[in-house]
């Protein structure tokens, strides 16, 4: 069966989308004027590394089964579509127009799969046994959330890695990690219906190149647990946040392997966390995996490079981590110290922005 997907955010979410576009489902990307122009008459291209082979797949959307289209964020009625992915920056979601179209998601009642590094505050309602208000401040605005069925809103962990880079047209994604979708399942079972026809569809794909046909890696993978894609958390505290300095910025490959038994502690500490709040073990990444996939990351994560181009805001996933951990009586020196150094960051950034 085909369905309808509708997708916030178009630079990260066309990744999701050109896995969805090979089972012959239709795909609206809701993004900027100007991305929506260069999609709609160029369609999008995505550069997959492809593991013994020397140049990377390049899936363009044009080619694909499915039907791609994209527009702002009057383009779409969310009760149209069978599922909604939301692709975008936390903070993305408090702009005009794209907060009520989030709230108009959240009426809907429509099945939502967020492919955010920061998970939605409706998808921690989903674990039980915290106190929701006190890691609100985590959040850049976390009425936007307000309206949301925390049973109708799942999350997708975001493990692959990719950029748009910064000399090609913004309808150009480049994978740099090619690993896994990790999407816990929904309440609804017409909803994980859906999620496991993608899954099948997108496990069965062979591409053809110039010499046969090769399996493409990024697969959606679903799971019963909702802890598996909060094995994301254990990276970002290690990796991804430890790339802001006080002065600039640093690659995550430098961050994990620097200091490789402090990227450990703090790691494990968030994985035990986890396991603390209802996770199996299973469901969760070891350190070792994580340190050998972290020597091909040569860039600065998002979080950093967003603090360095003097954004007033960015995703707190470190936050919304420290504050969980604070709930259950624990702490760690090291997140303390990366949250303390983020919010001065932002402090300088917005303070910056204000005097301009």
């Amino acid at each position: 069966m085909a369905y309808k997907i509708m997708i916030m955010g178009a630079s990260y979410g066309s990744l999701l989308a050109s896995k969805i576009l090979f089972g012959g489902h239709q795909v609206h990307l809701i993004c900027l004027p100007a991305e929506a122009d260069l999609i709609n008459g160029e369609g999008f291209r995505v550069r997959l590394p492809v593991r013994g082979r020397k140049d990377p797949v390049v899936l363009d959307s044009r080619q694909l089964p499915g039907k791609v289209t994209a527009g702002g964020t009057t383009s779409a009625n969310p009760a149209d579509y069978d599922l909604i992915g939301l692709a975008m920056q936390e903070p993305q979601y408090r702009s005009p127009g794209v907060r009520e179209l989030l709230d108009a998601v959240a009426k809907s009642r429509v099945p939502c799969m967020s492919i955010m590094n920061m998970p939605p505050l409706p998808y921690i309602k989903r674990i039980p046994g915290l106190d929701y208000d006190q890691l609100k401040p985590a959040y850049t605005d976390p009425s936007v959330w307000d309206s949301f069925d925390p049973q109708c809103l799942t999350l997708c962990s975001p493990d692959p890695q990719a950029i748009r880079p910064p000399e090609e047209k913004v309808n150009v994604l480049q994978v740099t990690l090619p690993t896994n979708f990790k999407v816990a399942k929904l309440k609804d079972d017409k909803a994980n219906a859906i999620l496991h026809q993608f899954e099948a569809e997108i496990d069965a794909v062979r591409y053809e190149v110039p010499d046969g046909k090769t399996e493409l890696p990024v697969k959606l993978r679903v799971y019963d647990s909702l802890f598996v894609p909060l094995a994301k958390w254990a990276m970002l505290l290690a990796g991804n946040y430890r790339c802001v300095t006080k002065d600039g910025m640093r690659t995550a490959q430098e961050a994990v392997h620097s200091d490789i038994e402090t990227s450990r502690s703090v790691y494990n500490f968030v994985n035990d966390l986890c396991v603390k709040l209802g996770a199996n073990p299973d469901d969760l990444v070891p350190f070792e995996k994580y340190a050998a996939a972290a020597q091909s990351l040569v860039r600065p994560a998002s979080a950093a490079r967003a603090l360095n181009n003097g954004m007033p805001n960015i995703e707190r996933a470190d936050k919304l981590v420290q504050l969980i951990a604070k709930q259950k009586g624990l702490s760690h020196p090291v997140i303390d110290a990366t949250v303390a150094l983020v919010d001065a960051r932002l402090d300088a950034n917005r303070k910056k922005a204000a005097a301009a």
